[in-house]
C-alpha cells in the first residue's frame, strides 16, 4: 500500500487541517490565548501521530519488500518499534 492509499494517514491529516482552520477562526475572533494554545497543542499531537503512522508504514513497506511477508513475530517487533517511535 502506498502512502497515498493509507486512509488512516489521510484521515488524520484532513482532521488536523480542519482543526487548524478552526484555530485560525479562533484567532480572528480574538479568543483567549489559552484556548488557542490548547487547540494548537491538539493539532501538534495529531500531526505527530500522523508522522508516526507515516514512518511506521514506510518501515513496514520496505521490510516487506526486502524480507517478503513478515512473520507474526516480526510484526510484533515492528509494532514495538512503532510504539517507541511515538517518543521521537
Amino acid at each position: 500500500m502506498s502512502h497515498a492509499t493509507d486512509k488512516d494517514l489521510t484521515n488524520r491529516l484532513k482532521r488536523a487541517n480542519g482543526h487548524l482552520a478552526s484555530i485560525i477562526t479562533m484567532i480572528e475572533d480574538n479568543r483567549s490565548a489559552l484556548d488557542v494554545a490548547q487547540q494548537l497543542a491538539a493539532v501538534v499531537a495529531a500531526l505527530d501521530k500522523a508522522k508516526t503512522r507515516l514512518v511506521a508504514h514506510h518501515i513496514e513497506h520496505h521490510l516487506t519488500d526486502t524480507l517478503g511477508e513478515l512473520t507474526p513475530e516480526l510484526r510484533e517487533k515492528l509494532a514495538q518499534l512503532s510504539e517507541l517511535a511515538k517518543y521521537l
